[in-house]
């Protein structure tokens, strides 16, 4: 197997939290419990990152039982790698910096468990073997003897439940011997079946079969199949698979969690924000009262409001979080997957894509996360691509007010064209992706293990999601903060003479000059004014601010109810007809469709660099803008020949 360039990147994020520990990586296929296993043996004391140059996530943490590092390697069926999950994971594997690797064994498919295991073997790997499932191959008749397949492999075999704990203590007492003493499998002459690196690739996969079948005989798992019992997993499939059950159960649980999004998680996030800009802001503004007004403002205005932007999105990243891991661990996500699979297919991307894509219309934030239920890199990537043009609720308080300025009577019909466009937006764009940058997405047949139901654990589930919103708070909120704080400072600093640092109109300033300068690029589209650029450059920061802009701007008041624009709406209608040259309708549909496609808020962009890396993401706002300027330009000028 050659070692690439994501094996140093592997190693390196095991060697960075391990202190004076070996390192030990978890290896296994999808669904057979390691990341539960991770998070149980971890607890808090993990960090996730992504392999550099990658999209895929590592997870590594310290297992204190185990006097160990562990790294939580992508799930791979197969170490002769068809996806880059399966590429970081044997690049580690073959990279030296794993000292033992722990294999976690599916009681349930144990010979698909042993191809993987056999090719560990192969590449000369200490190993430990993790057997879970067990309860469920118990329901179903199958018993798999832990000590029949520890002397058939030669490593010692561990029964565990990573759900509940149980075996855990022996497992952690099995590595502990296993860094100390280590023991290879017995390859029983799989190497030399197998031919050097460059061989037969039918020869490999016979040899490897031929392993698999020794195993299995020696371990007494070589018998006639049992008559498996149905389960009431089973009875409950019959029902949720049929196309005219699965598919409103799957509508249900979407809009439950879109709810979730869209209105359980206001309450809190506003909550959030009172304390931070009004308790904590308050009591700043008393404590700097003697200081400078600049000062004051930016540490105020700038700095704080940042803080408070990140604060307020952890309680819904929370919430999200939640919500995947229930359904995840549950069993409930495979079969929505199942369910929704065929529409997913126009866009090149499994079922498990509706999940990311349904939340991203309450918010395209937690929706990027989200994306990790996916099982490819290359299809998380994909899907982080697309979730920005799914229309967020920020967006909807500027079609309310617009389509209530220019098409009172048909308002209503407006703002649901916005959502279909979304949706025409997420599958066009998806195709034309599908066709071009990820042509190497092939459309494979969807073959998917179903779990069986479960209880979903409460300490694993707050694990993963303290996890995880500690993650987001740490990377992607520091460019938030630095982010508004910028906007800040350039809202302060006077493009002209005559005005003080922080007490400038907005027109005068450094911002305004700088949305001044804009305005003729959008001049096509049909609004061309720096009203409209400046409204438009608040809105790379928080769509929801767009109409505050636009207000702040005019020098009106905002208005309360998004379908009374009061005195916002006069100034609008004044400035599109000016700048449509009489044709305001079609000028304002125009940047309705501008609002919808342009750029994501910054805090979707900040997640979005740390999920699919910087370069992907530049790459998506170029790619973003042109297109919302595209199709703005196309609205206006067919709309004012009609």
């Amino acid at each position: 197997m050659t070692c690439h360039d994501t094996a140093p990147a592997a190693t390196a994020v095991a060697e960075q939290g391990a202190e004076q520990h070996a390192t030990v990586g978890l290896v296994g296929s999808p669904n057979v419990g390691k990341s539960t296993l991770f998070n149980r043996v971890t607890g808090a004391r993990q960090h996730v990152v992504n392999a550099p140059g990658t999209t895929v996530e590592l997870a590594s943490g310290t297992w204190r039982a185990a006097d160990a590092t562990v790294l939580d390697l992508p799930g791979a069926y197969s170490l002769v790698a068809r996806t880059p999950d399966e590429q970081v994971t044997a690049d580690a594997l073959a990279g030296g910096g794993i000292a033992l690797a722990v294999v976690l064994v599916d009681a349930t498919a144990v010979v698909r468990s042993l191809y993987l295991l056999g090719q560990v073997a192969r590449a000369g790997l200490p190993a430990v073997v993790a057997l879970t499932l067990r309860d469920v191959a118990a329901a179903r008749g199958v018993h798999v003897d832990p000590v029949a397949l520890s002397a058939a492999l030669g490593v010692p075999v561990v029964g565990v439940d990573p759900r509940t704990g149980d075996g855990l203590d022996l497992l952690a007492g099995a590595v502990r011997d296993g860094l100390a003493s280590p023991r290879l499998l017995d390859a029983g002459g799989l190497d030399a079946a197998a031919g050097a690196d460059g061989g037969d690739p039918v020869a490999d996969a016979q040899a490897l079969f031929g392993w698999v079948q020794d195993v299995t005989a020696r371990a007494g798992l070589d018998g006639p199949p049992a008559v498996t019992p149905r389960t009431w997993s089973d009875r409950a499939d019959e029902v949720l698979l049929r196309p005219w059950v699965g598919l409103p159960v799957l509508l249900a649980v979407m809009w439950a969690v879109f709810e979730l999004v869209t209105v359980a998680a206001v309450p809190l996030m506003d909550g959030v924000d009172t304390a931070v800009n009004g308790w904590l802001g308050g009591a700043l503004r008393v404590a700097l009262a003697a200081a400078p007004a600049w000062l004051t403002g930016f540490l105020l205005d700038g700095v704080l409001a940042g803080v408070a932007t990140v604060a307020s999105f952890v309680p819904l990243m929370a919430l999200v979080f939640v919500a995947v891991a229930l359904l995840e661990d549950s069993g409930y996500l495979a079969r929505a997957a199942f369910v929704a699979d065929k529409a997913m297919r126009a866009v090149g991307l499994d079922g498990r894509a509706v999940l990311p894509l349904v939340v991203g219309f309450g918010c395209n934030l937690p929706a990027l996360s989200a994306t990790r239920v996916l099982p490819h890199a290359r299809q998380r990537l994909l899907t982080g691509l697309l979730v920005p043009l799914t229309s967020c609720t920020a967006r909807l308080t500027v079609y309310l007010v617009l389509a209530s300025v220019f098409f009172p009577r048909h308002a209503g019909t407006v703002v649901l064209g916005m959502y279909v466009l979304s949706t025409l937006l997420v599958v066009g764009v998806g195709a034309v992706l599908r066709r071009t940058a990820f042509r190497d997405l092939e459309r494979e047949p969807f073959v998917l293990a179903l779990p069986a139901y479960q209880r979903p654990r409460v300490g694993a589930i707050a694990t993963s999601t303290t996890v995880r919103v500690r993650a987001f708070v740490t990377k992607a909120g520091t460019v938030i903060v630095g982010t508004l704080s910028v906007v800040w400072v350039l809202t302060a600093v006077p493009a002209v003479p005559g005005h003080a640092v922080a007490d400038v109109p907005v027109e005068d300033s450094v911002y305004g000059r700088v949305a001044d300068a804009i305005a003729p690029v959008l001049a096509p589209a049909g609004f061309g004014d720096w009203h409209a650029s400046s409204a438009l450059m608040t809105g790379f920061v928080a769509k929801e601010v767009v109409v505050g802009s636009l207000a702040q701007t005019f020098a009106v008041d905002e208005p309360a109810d998004p379908s009374a624009p009061g005195d916002l709406g006069s100034r609008l209608q004044e400035t599109f007809e000016r700048t449509s040259g009489g044709a305001p309708g079609p000028a304002a549909l125009a940047f309705l469709v501008f609002v919808l496609a342009y750029t994501p808020c910054v805090a979707t962009l900040a997640e979005q660099a740390r999920l699919l890396g910087r370069g992907w993401t530049a790459g998506a706002v170029g790619v973003q803008l042109v297109l919302a300027w595209a199709l703005a330009v196309t609205v206006f000028q067919v709309g004012r020949l009609l």
